[in-house]
């Protein structure tokens, strides 16, 4: 039998709720969710490592991940760029992953856009899954999709959460304030 994958859950407070930071044993972190989300968080681990392939306690995560946040939610809109993370999916939502870590702080893209940048112009709707089965809020900025007229869409954190990312993001990206 595989040895389970052995994780911590560490809780930080934010102006946009608590967030619940996943992270494994070398410090990468692995998912963040939040307060309310343990069903789904619980349900996206059993799927990437599956039923008995990981264990969860509570723990801290590296100083340097809980500081990197706190910049963020701070107003330092970059802060979370180095934050190592890592999230096993398939090779198509992790081209997807890797995409949104490339969507600059204060900017928007679209699913089509992504699906182009990928080289599959046509997943669109692939990509708005992959996009829905993140499992690294924030870091890995989902957040930063909209519909192709500008409009919000889902977001596992719910609308009004987005909505706060992307103006915190937009008014940071503009002013340069801190």
């Amino acid at each position: 039998m595989p040895i389970a994958l052995s994780l911590t859950i560490d809780r930080l407070p934010s102006p946009i709720g608590m967030l619940l930071l996943i992270c494994d044993e070398e410090g990468v972190l692995r998912g963040l969710h939040f307060d309310g989300d343990e069903a789904r968080m619980r349900q996206q681990l059993s799927r990437q490592y599956g039923e008995g392939g990981y264990s969860l306690t509570s723990g801290s995560a590296p100083t340097a991940i809980t500081k990197a946040l706190e910049a963020y939610l701070a107003g330092d809109i970059t802060a979370v760029d180095d934050i190592p993370v890592r999230a096993d999916g398939t090779d198509f939502q992790r081209r997807v992953w890797a995409a949104l870590r490339r969507i600059p702080a204060g900017t928007t893209t679209t699913y089509g856009q992504i699906a182009a940048q990928i080289g599959q112009p046509t997943a669109v709707r692939a990509v708005g899954l992959a996009n829905g089965s993140n499992p690294i809020g924030i870091v890995v900025p989902c957040h930063r999709v909209v519909g192709a007229n500008g409009t919000l869409t889902g977001y596992a954190g719910g609308l009004e959460r987005k909505r706060w990312l992307l103006d915190h993001e937009q008014y940071r990206a503009t002013t340069g304030v801190i």
